[in-house]
């Protein structure tokens, strides 16, 4: 008998999952020192970003998503 696989809840909590698939994450870089940053450039990072490349398809398995 083989046992369900487990969502990792610290990935559960910091990505996202769109209706057709996607990843999306929170940027990094937001948090403090935003005074030197413009305000055009902290819009853009309070965006959520999408995942790409080798670590989608990692993420999705923590997630348990095929």
């Amino acid at each position: 008998m083989k046992n369900k696989q487990k969502t990792r809840k610290s990935a559960a909590k910091r990505f996202k999952v769109t209706k057709t698939g996607k990843l999306l994450h929170r940027s990094q870089f937001i948090r403090h020192l935003k005074s030197k940053k413009n305000k055009k450039r902290q819009r853009a990072l309070n965006k959520p970003k999408q995942v790409h490349g080798k670590y989608e398809h990692k993420i999705k398995q923590m997630l348990g998503i095929k």
